[in-house]
């Protein structure tokens, strides 16, 4: 585990929280291109997905998650995850990702040239079972020769921990319970492992408990926090992981998604805010925030909703029409 010099604060628990110097530098994951168009109900052509991810890359995304390898009848938005890896332009030293939750999945990702490869373990049974229709340990032995096919082949691999701050099924889950799936996913050999707030409940000093946590069995550097941002708590919750050290972060350009297995949940936060947020802390990014939120604007435009991003529609509200031409 990495040297972290730290103080520690009271929690509202009793027990002692880590707190060390704010990074210098963030790496976000812009996950808008699968988590967030998955649950789209319209058809979205396949030429608009490889130009989201285009115009991403534009924006200084150099991490992002493309698709998901996973079968059509559960996921059909994904469909043509491997002519998106086609057609999209690579950014040199860019990272991008797939879904693969099962060695098919892998093939279908390694065929197509990603870079990385994401599996998943929820942190509650109830969601596990209602998820994927099987316990948090089968899901864990199906992930395993994923992770060790990916890394014989040199490819990175990350992991996520669903519902880790609360299940819509049971409600509260364990610390204990989190603790466990991070642990079998660093045994994995994973290189990062994401702890995610599924469904948007988790509060400032939970996620730092959690996170704080996590981040003294496996250290900072591998974890990385997936806040959905249903209840407003999301920029909140990334504070509280800057404070801890941590500096990964999923992120949705515009705020889309949601989760399919939760009534209200809303997308991932919105990487515009998260860029807006780190920006004003004076923390490096990497990221053109007009170009990103140009590429928010135009994205719901082509999907006919409103973007969820509030920094990004108050920056696209700022800018000037474009002048129309006087009549002669």
């Amino acid at each position: 585990m990495p040297n972290r010099t730290a103080a520690h604060e009271p929690s509202t628990n009793g027990s002692a929280v880590s707190r060390v110097s704010r990074p210098a530098e963030v790496f976000l994951t812009e996950v808008g291109p699968r988590d967030g168009l998955q649950n789209e109900e319209m058809f979205i052509d396949t030429a608009v997905k490889v130009e989201l991810v285009n115009r991403l890359g534009d924006a200084g995304c150099r991490q992002i998650e493309v698709g998901s390898f996973v079968s059509p009848k559960w996921t059909p938005q994904m469909a043509g995850t491997a002519t998106v890896f086609a057609g999209m332009h690579r950014l040199r030293g860019g990272c991008y990702s797939a879904l693969t939750p099962n060695m098919k999945g892998f093939e279908a990702a390694l065929a197509a040239g990603a870079d990385e490869v994401v599996i998943f373990g929820a942190a509650s049974e109830a969601f596990s079972r209602r998820n994927i229709n099987c316990s948090i340990a089968e899901s864990l032995d199906r992930f395993r020769p994923v992770a060790e096919a990916a890394k014989r082949q040199g490819m990175r691999v990350r992991a996520a921990v669903s519902v880790a701050f609360g299940c819509p099924y049971q409600g509260e889950v364990a610390l204990a319970q989190v603790l466990e799936v991070t642990q079998q996913f660093a045994a994995m050999g994973c290189d990062e492992i994401g702890i995610a707030d599924t469904i948007g409940v988790g509060t400032a000093d939970q996620v730092r408990r959690v996170m704080d946590a996590c981040a003294r069995l496996v250290g900072c550097n591998t974890l990385s926090g997936h806040f959905h941002d249903t209840y407003g708590q999301a920029i909140a919750n990334i504070v509280a992981c800057l404070d801890l050290g941590i500096r990964r972060f999923d992120a949705s350009v515009a705020g889309l998604g949601g989760c399919p297995f939760a009534k209200g949940a809303t997308g991932n936060v919105a990487s515009e805010d998260v860029v807006y947020l780190l920006h004003g802390l004076g923390v490096e990014t990497g990221i053109d925030l007009d170009r990103l939120v140009e590429t928010g604007q135009w994205i719901c435009g082509q999907l006919g909703i409103r973007p969820q991003t509030r920094a990004g529609n108050a920056l696209a509200a700022r800018k000037p029409e474009p002048a129309t031409q006087q009549a002669l």
